[in-house]
């Protein structure tokens, strides 16, 4: 037998204010896309933003459903979108937040496996890393420089 041990290296900043100014607008956008998300059951909202290589930011927002299983999330409706609108540009920054009407968020709400392997896929695709940012409605933001520090030992076309 042998032991692997596997590390992440993250970035904590204090709040929005340390970001460099792209990546603040980048979640400003993200936080607008979260205004605009439809929780009526969770009551739990989620942004995003993609800034693409070609300039272009496209975000999206969670949307539920009655029938749990048929929503989505922010990550993967902008992911999508981006593939689907631009399919040869590639994805650069992500940025996440995310609120609650339940509870105060507070503390960095990282993506969900789902939306990990989603992220993972176009950063296979495109064969280079997208950074992520993410934060909940206040507070910290933390980065990761790609998906495979949040997502190690992914799954990808290589297995199949």
């Amino acid at each position: 037998m042998k032991e692997v041990k596997i590390e992440t290296t993250l970035q904590v900043f204090n709040d929005v204010s340390e970001l460099p100014d792209h990546i603040q607008k980048l979640m400003a956008l993200a936080t607008e896309a979260r205004d605009n998300a439809y929780t009526p059951y969770s009551k739990f909202k989620v942004g995003a933003a993609i800034l693409l290589d070609n300039n272009e930011i496209v975000t999206g927002s969670n949307q539920e459903n009655a029938s749990y299983p048929s929503g989505l999330c922010a990550e993967r409706t902008a992911i999508f979108y981006a593939g689907a609108k631009y399919p040869d540009a590639k994805m650069l920054v992500l940025a996440l937040t995310a609120s609650s009407q339940n509870q105060v968020t507070d503390t960095p709400i990282p993506p969900c496996g789902a939306c990990r392997q989603s992220i993972a896929e176009y950063e296979f695709k495109q064969e280079h890393p997208i950074e992520i940012y993410f934060m909940g409605a206040t507070g910290k933001v933390v980065k990761s420089n790609s998906l495979a520090n949040l997502l190690p030992l992914g799954f990808d076309r290589s297995f199949l």
